[in-house]
């Protein structure tokens, strides 16, 4: 699938405006306040990918870097928190949440993830290891104990092909005709994403305090394309122990030079994790019968 690079370190690759030429030139994420944590390559080799977001021949905009979806300093955190316990929340660094005052007004949410309080891990059985749940938000109550908490996983979407020789053109503040190579990984959603959906969302339906669940946080393209995965089918639920919240993203429209795109929420919807493993595990979306033996024939 050909594409193109729309948001290269943060910025459309035409912007000439001093801060996304320095984005570029620096190799900095203006979303992390760092250096760009997407590589290119492999060992010694590995350089700053830059992209963010990739746009199909056909117009489609489609995240394909984790960290574009960490804009505004994580909203997404802040957006989740807000459903989950309401409003007027405040959000805090791990155990930095048990020692802030309560008497400020406000649920103190400890936030467990990367650069906040640390990574939790989900133990595997018989110790083989163990998923990282992305992000813990933990509601305290007004002693600073526990009183419930969600999780959330993050996801964009990995490329296939590649996109070197756009890179390497719009460093050198050059333009690029044509498309590039980089197409999307769409396999990974049922190889990858939905296993691991599954399997936390089990292991979350085990904690009395996880009250509302999982929520799982990615662009709308990915979104849509588990809800074709899942066969459209999926029943609504509230939220509770052992359901799913998906919470999909875009971009917004090409802003002035020198500015960002908007990171929008496009929608929401809750089912359970006993939908989703029932609706990947059913046999739909197959393809005609005797396709293999058509192949076969084609070949011979």
């Amino acid at each position: 699938m050909a594409s193109n690079i729309i948001e290269f370190f943060g910025y459309h690759p035409s912007d000439k405006s001093d801060i996304a030429k320095k984005a570029r030139a620096e190799r900095k994420c203006p979303f992390l306040g760092k250096t760009c944590v997407k590589t290119l390559g492999e060992n010694e080799s590995r350089v700053p990918a830059g992209a963010c977001t990739l746009q199909s021949a056909g117009g489609l905009n489609v995240i394909c870097c984790p960290i574009r979806l960490y804009a505004d300093n994580h909203k997404i955190l802040t957006d989740v928190a807000k459903i989950a316990f309401g409003d007027n929340v405040k959000l805090y660094p791990g155990a930095e949440a048990k020692l802030a005052s309560s008497e400020t007004g406000g649920s103190r949410i400890a936030v467990f993830g990367k650069e906040w309080g640390g990574e939790l891990r989900l133990p595997q059985p018989r110790g083989t290891g163990g998923y990282y749940v992305d992000w813990i938000l933990a509601k305290l109550d007004d002693s600073g104990n526990l009183d419930n908490f969600v999780a959330i996983e993050v996801q964009s979407i990995d490329t296939t092909g590649n996109y070197r020789a756009e890179r390497t053109a719009y460093l050198n503040e050059e333009s690029f005709t044509g498309r590039s190579t980089a197409g999307f990984n769409w396999e990974n959603v049922s190889k990858r994403i939905l296993p691991q959906l599954i399997y936390k969302g089990n292991v979350l339906q085990r904690e009395r305090r996880c009250q509302q669940g999982l929520f799982f946080i990615s662009p709308t393209p990915v979104y849509k394309r588990i809800s074709q995965r899942l066969g459209d089918s999926l029943l609504a639920y509230y939220r509770q122990t052992g359901s799913i919240t998906f919470m999909w993203y875009d971009v917004g429209p090409e802003p002035v030079p020198g500015t960002l795109r908007s990171l929008n929420q496009e929608g929401i919807f809750t089912t359970s994790v006993v939908q989703v493993a029932a609706a990947f595990s059913a046999p739909i979306s197959l393809p005609p019968q005797d396709v293999y033996e058509k192949a076969i024939n084609g070949v011979l």
